[in-house]
């Protein structure tokens, strides 16, 4: 019979075989191997791009559960509210604050995220300080007083508090507003359907287009004259700049700029929708609703599907396709069309 000391030295390297030979690194690199696996396919699920809805049918949803009748107004409002909802509430969640995987290894849809939540914020502020007010001494509606600032929270906060949570705050002030603006009782809140008021909100979209069509560019090296100054030989700036400028996007956002200006359409779009209804009469009397159809049209071709697994973005006219100036054509035009409505709007 083995000894009690023969027996230990065998359990022990018959033990030290087992965990030194391979079977437990295996178990390990076998359960890393899935975890990578079941991480790669949620994230491709949660990267999937949202759904159009119809805002009229919005309008009646959102107006039914308030037991209220649809309103001017009522189809922007809704419209907001829901994008905003989607925003918090598609597959995934609000991915922007994740620390953890597969969320924190996502950056595409954090992008889109953020294009959505610029329009959102834009609108936000438009219905505060312009639709909701008859002239510029009138007092500002309480319940959008409280949802801007709600909704321009930091993006990236993952508690305490958590950017969802301000998130949902605006959106139950806004739904009070909805609620109220309904309320034939309720005389003290207002949308104001009127040209000068649709031209201020044009005029921020405008800004914004401009500026992603700029950065969409930018993914292919040039160079542009300096032209901050023109138009005024009185003009000037802080600090000195040259008569050229080298614009370019870095290698590495340039995917970012692309899907922040596809999440920046897919918002526009519902938005522009919502306008065409609510400031139907307003459109009708300047003769400009085909306008605003051009803009929505121009905006539909950006939502079209990416079939390339990685946006690529090659020279110009070199051999490999651009899908960022292929955005900037669709922003650009729709940007030049908003500056023709704003035209037509002004005009008595």
């Amino acid at each position: 019979m083995e000894s009690i000391k023969q027996r230990i030295r065998h359990w022990r390297e018959d033990g030290a075989d087992v965990l030194g030979g391979g079977v437990l690194p295996r178990t390990v690199a076998i359960l890393l191997v899935l975890y990578l696996l079941v991480a790669a396919g949620v994230g491709i699920y949660w990267s999937m791009m949202p759904d159009q809805f119809s805002v009229s049918d919005n309008a009646m949803v959102h107006s039914a559960e308030h037991q209220q009748d649809v309103v001017v107004g009522s189809v922007t409002t809704a419209a907001l509210i829901e994008v905003t909802t989607v925003l918090l509430e598609k597959p995934g969640g609000f991915l922007s604050n994740d620390i953890l995987p597969p969320g924190l290894w996502l950056d595409n849809m954090p992008s889109w995220e953020y294009g959505v939540l610029i329009q959102s914020r834009d609108l936000t502020r438009a219905l505060r300080e312009s639709f909701s007010r008859s002239q510029s001494q009138s007092q500002e509606d309480v319940d959008l007083g409280k949802a801007e600032p709600s909704l321009n929270f930091s993006s990236d906060s993952w508690a305490v508090p958590a950017t969802e949570s301000e998130y949902r705050t605006a959106i139950k002030h806004m739904d009070r507003y909805l609620d109220r603006l309904a309320d034939q009782g309720n005389i003290g809140s207002q949308f104001y359907s009127r040209s000068d008021n649709l031209s201020y909100w044009l005029a921020i979209v405008e800004s914004r287009l401009g500026s992603l069509s700029q950065r969409l560019s930018a993914s292919v090296d040039k160079r542009r004259l300096n032209t901050d100054l023109a138009g005024d030989v009185a003009a000037e700036q802080s600090t000195y700049s040259p008569s050229e400028l080298e614009v370019k996007t870095p290698w590495n956002k340039i995917d970012n700029v692309f899907y922040e200006s596809r999440g920046s359409a897919w918002a526009l779009l519902h938005f522009l929708r919502a306008v065409e209804i609510d400031f139907s009469e307003v459109l009708k009397q300047k003769n400009a609703a085909v306008s605003l159809q051009q803009i929505i049209r121009e905006l539909e071709a950006t939502q079209q599907t990416v079939y390339s697994p990685v946006i690529l973005n090659g020279s110009g006219f070199g051999i490999l396709p651009n899908h960022s100036l292929v955005m900037a054509s669709y922003i650009s035009r729709a940007n030049a069309a908003i500056i023709d409505l704003r035209d037509l709007l002004s005009q008595g």
